[in-house]
């Protein structure tokens, strides 16, 4: 039933991408780590967060932070994804063993939707999708890549535009399903005695 080949193939595999995982931490440690764009790395992990806690809806925030959840999760695996089929690559991450850039998945795309979700909710969510989409497809993506934190492979930053759409467009629609009202009904039941 066990293929011994195949078992041994990828356990020789495994072993090689564990010892390029070990090299790669050594030249991160030597040349990014309290680099300027490892502490740029940081701050875009902090700051932003900082700022919509400081702007947030307070009413608004438990459904916001669930677009942002959604956001963080998509971004991660389209990040790793991408990573690992070799279409584009980070450099100065902020962390050495993860493939994606940390601050561009955990905290400048949730932030910036949630930002945009809050932001005249009973707006065109079409409209305000493609805004989204184009600031960081053409604003955001080349931002990185002159910096040369981003690295493209085989991806045009017009193959973001679509997906961005789509990832603000389902995090709208999280935000808007009747749970949260169900939720916020539940809030203002009388407390226990």
């Amino acid at each position: 039933m066990v293929n011994d080949k195949y078992v041994s193939l990828v356990d020789k595999n495994g072993n090689e991408i564990e010892k390029l995982v070990y090299e790669r931490i050594d030249i991160w440690k030597e040349y990014v780590l309290f680099s300027e764009l490892w502490w740029l790395g940081v701050a875009l992990s902090i700051i932003p967060w900082i700022i919509w806690f400081l702007i947030r809806k307070k009413d608004s925030a438990d459904r916001l932070m669930y677009a942002a959840l959604f956001v963080m999760v998509i971004s991660l695996c389209l990040d790793v994804l991408g990573d690992q089929l070799g279409i584009w690559s980070y450099r100065y991450n902020v962390i050495p063993v993860l493939p994606t850039y940390l601050p561009w998945d955990i905290t400048l795309m949730p932030v910036t939707v949630i930002v945009i979700l809050q932001f005249k909710p009973e707006g065109n969510p079409f409209v305000k999708a493609l805004i989204f989409a184009i600031i960081s497809s053409y604003l955001a993506e080349p931002f990185f890549n002159k910096l040369q934190i981003y690295n493209l492979k085989h991806w045009k930053y017009t193959y973001s535009l679509p997906i961005q759409i789509l990832i603000y467009l389902l995090a709208h629609y999280i935000t808007k399903k009747d749970n949260f009202a169900l939720l916020i009904k539940s809030k203002k039941v009388e407390p226990r005695s």
